[in-house]
């Protein structure tokens, strides 16, 4: 491949992405490096998508094995690898069927189609409300950033889907004061807010929405993207609550760094899509199932979801050591390997987050006051520690200690 620079970055792609100043070249496990040959441990995980690390050779494997035998045949066919990781997330979760996409953006615009289209045909349309939570954030497609409920994902890209409603996360009572029987179709929601700031719901209120839903005829949809697959020490985070919904979508760990959406309903729902009402060019392609297999495969054994936790004492104990040492954080918070550590001065968020990749550990961001880090699911302790190490002196420089 030709020498390519950041700069390049700038020339010749669109701006929708401010990325670091460098090129990421190579990774292996939690580790990876920029062209200049410098390593970083990554906390970031890709966006909680890398759940057993960089290159993983088990998953290389399954990638070679599949690119030798069939990469693409199209939807007129039905392959092996599409039917297998179908079957293990149905046989492992609520679902009793799935369809595949190529992103969780894909795979929640399915869901909300899907339900409408359930309430449409069940109680008519006058039922087409959809209720959503505020700073909660679903995708990119033009459904998805309406139902997000944050004004500066839609701004400018009106007239907006309409019949989209929005309530404050974590407050059953409002929630209460929206739904309605003869309107709402479905209510969708993060178990755990993602971007917008690691915030849990709690069991109460998750518990409430479920009860909400099946009071007023309405599907419960679980955006599990980025909560999904083993982030909570579950292989999805319902399973945590104890609640099920009636769909669910899941992306990122899913492929393990490889791109792939999946919406997965109960047989009540998913026997609404009929032939030609919904569909994909890409979704259900055999490279990004036969590594979905192997995710799963990977993830989906109790001693691996056990060290998830294990794992996560590990960062919150560090957290802990590095607010004693420079009081910043307001809360550390969280579930499993998703951790927010909200800073007490919002301001440094973006000081912070640079000094981190000078001094080689990356993490990322949520909402505006929040560091997230999602590592892989798998890092080890090693990693752990001396990414540690270099936030420890990355906060020693912002705060002159």
């Amino acid at each position: 491949m030709s020498k390519v620079t950041r700069a390049d970055f700038d020339k010749y792609l669109m701006g929708v992405y401010c990325p670091a100043p460098f090129v990421a070249v190579k990774g292996s496990g939690s580790r990876f490096w920029d062209d200049a040959g410098k390593e970083y441990v990554d906390f970031g995980g890709g966006i909680a998508v890398n759940v057993v690390g960089h290159c993983h050779p088990e998953i290389v494997s399954a990638l070679e094995e599949q690119a030798h035998k069939l990469w693409h045949i199209s939807n007129y066919m039905c392959t092996e690898p599409a039917i297998t990781l179908a079957k293990h997330l149905v046989e492992s979760t609520f679902a009793d069927k799935v369809f595949f996409a190529n992103s969780g953006g894909e795979a929640n615009e399915a869901a909300l189609k899907l339900a409408r289209r359930y309430a449409f045909e069940k109680f008519g349309k006058e039922k087409s409300q959809i209720i959503s939570f505020y700073n909660s954030f679903h995708g990119r497609t033009l459904f998805d950033v309406t139902v997000g409920g944050q004004a500066k994902y839609c701004e400018g890209f009106g007239p907006l889907p309409g019949d989209i409603v929005h309530a404050d996360f974590n407050d059953l009572e409002q929630l209460k004061s929206l739904i309605s029987k003869e309107k709402t179709c479905a209510v969708i929601m993060e178990p755990i807010q993602g971007e917008g700031g690691i915030l849990p719901a709690t069991e109460e209120f998750i518990k409430g929405v479920r009860q909400l839903c099946d009071e007023n005829d309405a599907l419960l949809i679980f955006d599990e993207v980025q909560t999904g697959f083993g982030r909570t020490g579950c292989l999805y985070a319902y399973q945590h609550y104890q609640v099920e919904p009636d769909i669910l979508t899941s992306a990122k760990g899913l492929g393990a760094g490889i791109a792939i959406g999946a919406m997965m309903a109960k047989d009540k729902v998913a026997s609404i899509f009929k032939p030609g009402l919904h569909g994909t060019t890409f979704g259900s392609n055999p490279l990004a199932t036969s590594v979905g297999c192997k995710s799963f495969e990977l993830v989906n054994r109790p001693e691996f979801l056990k060290d998830v936790n294990v794992k996560a004492d590990l960062f919150r104990k560090h957290y802990a050591e590095l607010n004693a040492k420079y009081d910043c954080f307001k809360e550390v918070r969280g579930i499993g390997l998703m951790i927010g550590a909200e800073l007490k001065d919002e301001t440094l968020l973006k000081k912070i987050t640079s000094e981190c990749l000078n001094q080689g550990v990356f993490v990322l961001t949520a909402g505006h006051s929040v560091i997230r880090t999602v590592p892989a699911l798998n890092i080890t302790t090693d990693d752990i520690n001396e990414g540690f190490a270099r936030f420890d002196k990355a906060l020693s420089v912002v705060f002159g200690k």
